[in-house]
């Protein structure tokens, strides 16, 4: 039986989401083709109809999680373009650092992985990183001083996206919901204000 262009491309986008959800959840090395094809909800012949390897599935949840981020930030910016930045940031160090794993932030979850991964996947993962820098800075405001020097919008994107990264990751990975809230706050009033 042949299926349509549009099944394709439905069957294609819910593997990816299920990939992500098991990367995310369980690492590249935790992943195994059987733990996508069940997520996805199917056959082994259909997963390598979309993919060549387990590999090339990792590197195009990666690529679609970080598109993902991109485009809420965009959304966000275009529906509160004054108060976006605040929203953002209260959103990712709340509901993002204490949602299931699996549906948590590409960005701290499977960072860590693309490092131990072959260097396409690295470029890929470089060039949507700059793709989502762009983003972030395109909507700070054009210079911040602090004391003698004036720090550019693309410098204080990347350290926005820094900091909220290494928070959540931090405040995922302690045990105490204490110290977690607490390394929440703080990263939170950091990012605001160096952003």
């Amino acid at each position: 039986m042949r299926y349509s262009a549009e099944h394709k491309i439905e069957t294609r986008s819910k593997v990816v989401a299920a990939a992500g959800r098991v990367f995310r959840q369980e690492g590249y090395g935790g992943a195994g083709i059987d733990a996508l094809t069940k997520a996805a909800g199917v056959t082994n012949g259909a997963f390598y109809g979309h993919f060549k390897s387990k590999s090339e599935a990792f590197r195009t949840a990666v690529v679609a999680g970080l598109e993902e981020l991109r485009q809420g930030i965009k959304a966000l910016k275009t529906e509160q373009p004054q108060g976006w930045l605040a929203t953002f940031v209260g959103y990712y160090l709340g509901h993002k650092r204490t949602c299931e794993l699996g549906e948590s932030c590409a960005l701290p979850s499977l960072s860590a992985d693309v490092m131990r991964t072959d260097p396409e996947t690295r470029r890929a993962y470089t060039e949507k990183l700059q793709q989502l820098i762009a983003e972030i800075a395109a909507g700070l405001p054009d210079e911040v001083s602090s004391g003698s020097t004036a720090t550019p919008r693309e410098d204080r994107a990347i350290l926005t996206l820094a900091l909220l990264t290494g928070g959540v990751t931090l405040a995922r990975a302690v045990s105490d919901p204490a110290l977690s809230e607490r390394i929440a706050k703080l990263v939170a009033a950091e990012a605001l204000r160096s952003a």
